[in-house]
């Protein structure tokens, strides 16, 4: 089960990499000029905290919901601290880099509620 989730996220960050590099290809103007290390950002955060989800739900599954929150939280509060970083250090275009940002922020947060809901099935049988 866990081999599965590594295999299914590192297939969709290649996928969407490929989309970012196709996007760059073809309207360079919407896409920042930082979007690599945003999305190394997303998926490498993405990545911590749903392997430590799934952890943290093997040793105390009736724990769900706040494993789920503390997850949603430290998500929002890295995101926060990384944006603020790099505008701080003069990035360029802060309005598409921000919405560079969360799209690619939303695309794994969906991935991560996907996941979850896929577990979920096995489990209410």
């Amino acid at each position: 089960m866990l081999q599965n989730f590594h295999v299914r996220f590192f297939m969709f960050t290649g996928i969407i990499s490929l989309l970012i590099f196709l996007l760059q290809q073809i309207l360079p103007q919407v896409v920042h000029e930082k979007i690599w290390g945003i999305l190394c950002f997303v998926a490498i955060m993405s990545y911590l905290i749903g392997f430590l989800s799934k952890l943290l739900l093997k040793s105390s599954p009736e724990s769900l919901i706040q494993i789920k929150l503390l997850g949603m939280v430290l998500r929002i509060i890295a995101s926060l601290v990384y944006i603020t970083i790099v505008v701080m250090s003069g990035a360029e275009n802060i309005l598409l880099f921000i919405s560079n940002f969360f799209i690619l922020f939303l695309f794994f947060l969906v991935f991560d509620i996907y996941a979850f809901l896929a577990n979920l099935r096995p489990i209410s049988k």
